[in-house]
C-alpha cells in the first residue's frame, strides 16, 4: 500500500527528496518543510507527480 514520492522545492521546483506514503491513510498531496541546498535553507516541498 505504501508508494514512492518525490518532493519538489515549491520556490526553485528541484525535486531534492524521495520518500514513501500511505496513499489510504494520506490521500491528498504532501507537504513538508526539508531544506534546499540550491537557497541554502529550509523551504516548503510538495508531492509531485
Amino acid at each position: 500500500m505504501r508508494v514512492n514520492i518525490t518532493l519538489a522545492c515549491t520556490e526553485t521546483g528541484d525535486r531534492n527528496y524521495i520518500t514513501t506514503k500511505n496513499k489510504k491513510n494520506n490521500p491528498e498531496r504532501i507537504e513538508m518543510k526539508k531544506f534546499s541546498p540550491r537557497l541554502n535553507k529550509h523551504t516548503m516541498h510538495r508531492e509531485t507527480k
